[in-house]
């Protein structure tokens, strides 16, 4: 659909050196607002965003110009140059107008009429940066930093002695001036420098569409790239000089109509210069460009998101590759050498041998991936092995996935373990994988709009494999000696890395991932050609990979119920050790914050005691006298490594409840122990270890009961910057509470320091000894929280002789201390807490009890539920 552009500002002629009144300077601004609605206008009709940029480019280099002419008049000995954005033609709603003026020693009055004209572009509403310089200064400076060097190539001469665009093109043409070699790397350098500063990847939940890995600044790079290395600064010309095919063309062009669309409606929608897709403006961006929720698992601004990290994602894979065009440009091949029967190398790049070789024989697109992991000394592929990979996988559409050839490479390529997954990383880059899987293609770019999953689908699902790898590595034993050994004991690796590609694949679809991605694991698993029960045990893995984890952070798994109903669902070790990898896996590659010391002592200690009950003479233990017997007999053996004899360890037990060495560990036990003998009686007692043998910070809190008091320890937690992830609210019959809280630091979920513990020691103390009601601070929320809050779910039932209430609500600072308050005010005894937080949903679990220890009654969850909700909103 043709839409109608705002015509140009017509403008009448400026008096030279007459300057601009302030009735000219409020009639230029409203001209400017003009131009910028009806540019607006023509956007939400469907204006192509490249065209409008151009055309506000134009519009505004009406006006600057217009005010040159009335600030200095016809000049000779000084000259206005477009640079940036501005010198490229383009501008967006709230882009810099970049100026640069050259001018050789200009006189203090020409320095006064300079002042004054970008004083008026300001005053007009134009947000200009500008730099007045001599032509040896711009030589200077431009042979110091290549990103100055790179300014000149766009500058575009407005206004002034015409005679000056010849010296600045002389400065750009220069060939001592940042030779090719030396343009090339510093361009390089400065692109790993942009994508270090993004997590050197373009699926970031809240990415950069300028400078992010796969941006427009890529886009750009790539054209001063071609400009100065092969005389081509554009994709045409680059397709010309044999750099770009017409299909690598096409896709960066289109890549580039959608970054520059979004940029244009984020502008509008932001009101300022944003160029990060922040969740502040993702929903409405999402609905600006037309973008509708399918179902709950496809939302419109899923989808907004998703037509972002695609194009991203082209950019930089067709980027990485068009500068190693440009490395082969400068660097000629050296002698080929054999590879194999079909392939050969050059110095440290591989190559086909037959340039038709991926379009006679399929399956060689995967054997050149092995053969890379088989020759020492490679660093990548010839640049044109790259486009013929491209240009074969395309050309073949769709009948990699079933040629049966080809499956058998990929079946070897798997088999290979650890090794392969370098090679499925690149295989994705070249679009490969998703060819072989068409079901990975479908979540290429697949975002979940929530704060837990921070990379998209297919950018966890490698990392996932990545993680894998690590485990096969001996130098991550000392990180993960448990998957190191688990991973040392199991065959069949393909078997690992099949669960792991399609774990997630499924996502997006509508309905239980998890059973659809099943399906599809079992049927390419048969495609392979996999004995049928090798199929079942990837099937099995995608279907509950989900299932330790959520045991581990939902259920106390000190329970032996709990145990042995997670053994029932597992079966057998096997089956355990690789749903053990796979969720340890998983975690690490939804989020690098996800992963800590509290998880990976959680998940061990369900694997060994699963792995425990497994063995055909045991099942778990459910006698709680002889667990209790086992518990109090290795406490004593550490409580005599310490020094403290039997019958005093005995004496200070008089106090634990029972429940105290069915819920603990013997080390805990022993540690707690040591401190109220120590205490002697002195209450209240307040210890705290730095790193406890659950892989966290613990608090003991041991004082005579009161009501209030977990109320009390949360708030001082919660003021102290602590997260709970765990917490035992246990009482003995002599009145005392014994309470055990498990802590992360809230800002990097790691265990405290010795002076951060020894910090929360003091201060609980104090607080605790001056008795009364502490409350928890006001803190705002974080912006990206704000866009995340649900209506809380909250849900009772009876368990034993405690209820049960399971809280399923938004995070927030304070949640857990306002939570206790509420508890308090309601009457309410807590017993026992897990703390589960994923991204911005929280997932809190309490053991209630009314103050006479009995279980909450219909009357008193419904003023509960109420009250919780009254204060959550």
């Amino acid at each position: 659909m043709s839409v109608a552009l705002p015509p140009l500002p017509r403008l009448p002629q400026a008096v030279p050196r007459s300057g601009v009144s302030v009735d000219a300077r409020r009639a230029l601004r409203q001209l400017l607002g003009d131009v910028g609605r009806d540019l607006a206008t023509a956007f939400r009709d469907g204006a192509d965003a490249s065209v409008l940029a151009r055309r506000r480019a134009e519009a505004v280099a009406r006006i600057v110009v217009h005010v040159w002419m009335a600030c200095l008049g016809e000049v000779s000995g000084a000259a206005l140059f477009a640079v940036g954005g501005f010198g490229r033609g383009m501008l967006f709603p709230h882009s810099d107008v970049d100026l640069l003026v050259l001018a050789e020693r200009p006189e203090p009055a020409r320095l006064r009429a300079l002042e004054q004209c970008f004083a008026t572009l300001w005053d007009v509403g134009l947000k200009v940066g500008h730099a007045v310089r001599a032509p040896a200064q711009c030589r200077a400076l431009a042979a110091e930093d290549a990103s100055v060097f790179t300014s000149l190539l766009d500058a575009q001469w407005m206004a002034g002695d015409a005679a000056l665009e010849a010296t600045l093109r002389a400065i750009v043409d220069d060939p001592a001036l940042w030779p090719p070699r030396d343009y090339l790397a510093a361009r390089l350098a400065e692109r790993d420098a942009r994508h270090a500063r993004h997590n050197d990847t373009s699926s970031n939940l809240e990415p950069n569409l300028k400078d992010g890995p796969g941006g427009l600044r890529t886009l750009d790079s790539l054209r001063w790239l071609g400009r100065r290395l092969a005389h081509a600064g554009g994709f045409e010309a680059m397709q010309d000089a044999g750099l770009l095919d017409p299909a690598e063309r096409a896709s960066l062009c289109d890549a580039e109509t959608t970054l520059r669309r979004y940029r244009w409606a984020l502008h509008q929608e932001a009101g300022r210069p944003e160029e990060r897709l922040l969740f502040d403006y993702q929903r409405a961006l999402a609905v600006r460009l037309g973008f509708e929720d399918e179902h709950e698992k496809n939302l419109g601004v899923e989808q907004f998101m998703q037509g972002y990290y695609r194009a991203a994602s082209q950019v930089e894979r067709l980027g990485v590759q068009i500068a190693e065009r440009f490395v082969e440009l400068l660097e000629p091949a050296g002698e080929a050498k054999p590879v194999g029967e079909d392939f050969v190398r050059h110095g440290t790049r591989l190559a086909a041998r037959d340039p038709e070789l991926f379009t006679r024989r399929p399956a060689a697109l995967v054997e050149i991936f092995i053969a890379r992991l088989d020759e020492p000394g490679l660093i990548g592929f010839s640049a044109d092995t790259m486009r013929r990979i491209h240009q074969a996988t395309a050309q073949h559409d769709g009948r990699l996935a079933d040629d049966p050839a080809v499956l058998a490479a990929f079946l070897r390529l798997l088999r290979r373990g650890a090794p392969a997954v370098d090679a499925l990383w690149r295989m994705n880059r070249h679009g490969l994988l998703a060819a072989i899987l068409p079901a990975f293609g479908k979540v290429f770019g697949r975002m979940q709009y929530d704060l837990f999953h921070v990379y998209t689908v297919d950018e966890h699902t490698l990392r996932v494999l990545r993680q894998m790898a690590r485990f096969a590595d001996p130098d991550a034993r000392r990180e993960f000696p448990v998957a190191c050994d688990v991973w040392a004991s199991l065959g069949q690796p393909e078997l690992m890395l099949l669960a792991g590609l399609f774990h997630d694949i499924a996502k997006g679809r509508g309905g239980d991932h998890s059973v659809l991605g099943e399906d599809d694991a079992r049927a390419f698993c048969a495609r392979l050609g996999l004995p049928a029960a090798d199929g079942e045990r990837v099937a099995w893995l995608v279907r509950w990979h989900l299932l330790m984890s959520t045991t581990a952070q939902r259920q106390d798994i000190t329970d032996p119920e709990v145990v042995r109903k997670f053994t029932d669902a597992v079966g057998d070790r096997e089956r355990l050790g690789r749903l053990y990898l796979l969720t340890v896996a998983d975690i690490i590659g939804t989020s690098p914050k996800l992963w800590n010391g509290w998880k990976d002592r959680l998940l061990a200690d369900l694997y060994a005691a699963a792995r425990q009950a497994l063995r055909s003479d045991t099942r778990p233990g459910h006698d709680a006298a002889a667990r209790i017997d086992a518990c109090r007999a290795q406490a004593l053996i550490l409580l005599q490594d310490e020094g403290i004899a039997a019958a005093t360890a005995e004496r200070a037990w008089g106090v634990f409840p029972a429940s105290s060495f069915l819920r603990h560990r013997p080390e805990q036990i022993a540690w707690q122990t040591a401190a109220i003998v120590r205490a002697d009686g002195a209450w209240p007692l307040v210890a705290v270890h730095p790193l406890s043998v659950r892989g966290s910070t613990e608090l003991f809190v041991c004082t005579p009961d009161r009501d209030g008091l977990f109320a009390s320890v949360t708030a001082m937690l919660d003021r102290l910057h602590f997260s709970v992830v765990e917490a035992r609210i246990l009482g003995s019959s002599a009145g005392m509470a014994m309470d055990t809280f498990l802590l992360l630091e809230a800002d990097g979920q790691q265990p405290a320091n010795a002076d951060r513990a020894e910090e929360l020691r003091q201060r609980m103390h104090r607080a605790l000894a001056q008795g009364g009601q502490i409350l928890p601070p006001r803190r705002s929320m974080s912006r990206q929280l704000k866009h995340f809050q649900m209506p809380p779910r909250i849900d009772f039932r009876q368990d034993g002789g405690r209820t049960r209430m399971a809280l399923v609500c938004s995070d927030r600072p304070g949640l857990l201390a306002a939570v206790a308050q509420v508890l308090v005010a309601c009457d309410v005894r807590v017993h026992d807490a897990r703390i589960a937080t994923f991204g911005e949903r929280v997932e809190d679990f309490f053991q209630l009890t009314d103050r006479h220890d009995a279980p909450l009654d219909e009357a008193r969850q419904q003023g509960l539920r109420q009250a919780l909700l009254e204060r959550l909103g």
